[in-house]
């Protein structure tokens, strides 16, 4: 079961459902047993602080954190998904906010990199070395770009020009925060 929670308060609104659409789209594509339970959450500056000092022992905020429990892994090919408690992941959306404007691109996105970020990390996925880093960061591409291209823009325009339209404006920009620092697990 997937949860997600807006505790930040933060403006405009999270649109949890969005997330939850996200969420369980990633998972079924990266081959993660549907009943899995993976939890959301969004907080202000201060409790993702909070967080951020006790686990990781760095001060101030940060932009997402995992925190795996089953440690659950995508099934290979031919084999079942195991059940379990894929974990939690906590993510600041003024953190978000900021990264998203100095990408040039809109909040809400950040928060779905973010959101996949996340997910990939409780999955064992890591970017402490540059191999690991190109492939964590290839998939994670991938996949918000593959969910947003799922999405119809206008319903009154169905046409599948705009998929390659989406992906031609929305790369560059993930392309572009990716690099940047801050980001942690």
């Amino acid at each position: 079961m997937i949860e997600v929670n807006d505790e930040s308060g933060y403006t405009p609104a999270i649109d949890v459902q969005e997330i939850s659409e996200l969420a369980s789209w990633a998972l079924e594509q990266m081959r993660v047993h549907p009943g899995a339970d993976l939890n959301v959450v969004f907080v202000d500056e201060a409790s993702m602080a909070d967080l951020h000092l006790r686990w990781m022992d760095l001060e101030g905020p940060t932009d997402v954190m995992s925190f795996p429990m089953d440690e659950l892994r995508p099934a290979p090919p031919g084999v079942e998904p195991k059940e379990g408690i894929l974990g939690d992941i906590v993510v600041c959306p003024e953190v978000a906010g900021v990264q998203a404007r100095k990408a040039g691109h809109a909040p809400m996105e950040e928060i779905l990199l973010l959101v996949t970020h996340g997910m990939l990390h409780l999955l064992g996925y890591d970017h402490a070395t540059p191999e690991q880093r190109a492939e964590m960061f290839a998939l994670q591409r991938q996949l918000v770009l593959e969910f947003l291209a799922r999405k119809p823009r206008n319903p009154n325009d169905p046409s599948p020009e705009w998929v390659a339209q989406l992906i031609d404006e929305v790369a560059p920009v993930i392309e572009r925060v990716m690099p940047s620092e801050g980001r942690e697990s």
